[in-house]
């Protein structure tokens, strides 16, 4: 069979180049919203992050966490706080930047943990009504100005939970107090029971999460509850989470 012509070959392919080129730019620009629209981050909630240095009664919103901490990193008094919504924060700070809760709280124990001084994480363990109880279980010297627990830079926020949440349970045992809360459905629903996979964890937040287990079993024969309760309405929430 004779070859075609390279000329002839030629014309055929003038006449589909520019279909294909078409084609390949209208699936390039879908495949681009498809990739946008199934972005994961699409479907995170979106957060605002008010701000309020008293001193120099410098305030604002930010709409990430990276922004907002560079207002506030290194200033001991600053005060700042993550919402679902701009009305919300622009609220806060109509209302002075105040960490006071509107919700009246159960009676308990609330726990916590946070990053967001740029120091390290810091443990936070309150009562109801906000008052810090780390002095309970705690020598004062290793409490800081704020009232919390600073851990070393290197350790995790799930570990300073799970800190918080074994605080909880040493004070709850001296207060006689049967509930305890927390916002941490990692350390709540796993950790605190001794659920804790052994890979790409280090050994001491194991120990540690063992030692909770038998803490939370001890508190719960003797009819203690722990429960997760909102970061949004805890009243130990340091105020500051990504």
């Amino acid at each position: 069979m004779a070859a075609a012509p390279k000329n002839s070959i030629m014309a055929e392919l003038s006449g589909v180049m520019p279909f294909f080129f078409i084609l390949s730019a209208w699936y390039s620009e879908f495949g681009k919203l498809f990739r946008n629209f199934y972005n994961p981050q699409n479907f995170m909630a979106k957060k605002y992050y008010a701000y309020l240095i008293p001193k120099t009664d410098d305030s604002g919103i930010c709409d990430n966490w990276d922004e907002c901490k560079k207002k506030v990193h290194g200033i001991a008094e600053a005060r700042y706080r993550g919402f679902s919504s701009h009305e919300d924060a622009e609220a806060w700070l109509m209302k002075g930047a105040d960490y006071g809760h509107k919700k009246e709280m159960q009676k308990g124990i609330y726990f916590d943990a946070g990053t967001g001084r740029g120091d390290g994480v810091e443990v936070s363990v309150t009562d109801e009504n906000g008052k810090d109880m780390l002095e309970l279980v705690l020598p004062k010297k290793k409490i800081n100005k704020h009232g919390k627990f600073l851990l070393s830079p290197e350790t995790t926020n799930n570990h300073g939970e799970l800190l918080g949440c074994k605080w909880a349970l040493e004070i709850a045992k001296k207060k006689n107090v049967k509930s305890i809360f927390g916002d941490s459905r990692l350390v709540i629903d796993y950790w605190s029971k001794g659920y804790i996979k052994m890979e790409n964890v280090l050994p001491e937040t194991i120990e540690l999460a063992l030692e909770v287990a038998t803490l939370r079993k001890e508190f719960k024969m003797k009819g203690g509850k722990v429960e997760y309760v909102p970061g949004s309405e805890n009243p130990a929430d340091l105020g500051f989470h990504r």
